[in-house]
């Protein structure tokens, strides 16, 4: 249902895009292209602003309803757990398999010298 309603979502928006760009502005008379002044067209006597401007609002009205609709639904599909409790089941997974308490890291064996550390190569000088 959540995929759905995401892309209805997807198609209301670029339809408001589309139409907010068609609307005539103050200065770009892009909503003109469509018979803006003559009272035969498809529009009516007052042009496509008034038509354009209530598809917008009914586009905008859809929008508004499909987002309280896809928030609705992400809100009762989330676990309701804080941060804090998500983060502390993390750190008790991941102190629960420690690396190496099951064999699965290798152990390096260690020279007789006694210290117990590893010589590491030097890297070579440029001169």
């Amino acid at each position: 249902m959540a995929q759905i309603l995401l892309v209805v979502q997807i198609l209301i928006c670029a339809a408001l895009v589309v139409l907010v760009l068609l609307q005539q502005g103050r200065g770009a008379d892009a909503g003109a292209s469509f018979g803006g002044g003559s009272s035969g067209s498809l529009f009516g006597s007052r042009g496509p602003a008034s038509f354009l401007s209530k598809v917008t609002a009914g586009l905008a009205v859809l929008f508004f309803a499909n987002s309280l609709g896809l928030a609705y639904i992400s809100s009762q599909s989330i676990e309701r757990r804080s941060v804090v409790d998500r983060v502390q089941s993390q750190s008790v997974s991941e102190t629960s398999q420690m690396p190496g308490e099951d064999g699965d890291v290798p152990v390096l064996p260690v020279d007789g010298g006694g210290t117990g550390a590893l010589e590491v190569p030097q890297a070579p000088t440029s001169q």
